[in-house]
């Protein structure tokens, strides 16, 4: 995938996975790098748990595992930190 795909994913997947929180968004930076480490969180996570990449470009699939592993992320962060979810 490009630079740009990366970039594009990332913002994408990362204001999902804020609004999946209920935490809101990150920003357009925020949610680009909580995007792209997602992707590859996720990408790591299912290449473990099913043996195969499952970031291979841009796609809903790729897309999904973004999500999912910035999902993760915020969660992981969230029980360091103890922020909470704004209502």
């Amino acid at each position: 995938m490009s630079i740009i795909a990366w970039i594009v994913l990332g913002l994408i997947a990362g204001w999902i996975a804020g609004m999946v929180m209920r935490g809101g968004g990150y920003g357009i930076i925020g949610d680009i790098v909580l995007g792209i480490v997602g992707a590859i969180i996720g990408g790591w996570i299912t290449g473990a748990l099913l043996g195969s990449d499952m970031v291979n470009g841009f796609n809903i699939q790729s897309l999904i595992v973004a999500v999912i592993g910035a999902i993760v992320l915020i969660a992981i962060s969230r029980l360091f930190t103890g922020n909470r979810a704004r209502v």
